[in-house]
């Protein structure tokens, strides 16, 4: 999950694996995998900075708890 913030300048958490597209038209819109679409502040190089630092904590979570397995 990742926090951005909408144009109200409100929070809003988003499960990052259901993101399929982001695209700045001036504004920056998130199209999910379900097609909702939500309008946010963040740059879109904001939101891949989120991304990649949500998935490096999963992906190390998992290596640490497994590590053992290999």
């Amino acid at each position: 999950m990742i926090k951005l913030k909408r144009l109200n300048r409100t929070d809003v958490i988003i499960n990052a694996e259901l993101i399929e597209l982001v695209e700045e038209t001036p504004d920056t819109i998130i199209t999910l995998t379900n097609g909702h679409k939500i309008i946010v502040l963040n740059s879109t190089e904001e939101i891949i900075n989120l991304v990649i630092e949500y998935k490096q904590k999963i992906y190390a979570g998992f290596f640490k708890n497994h590590r053992n397995e290999v």
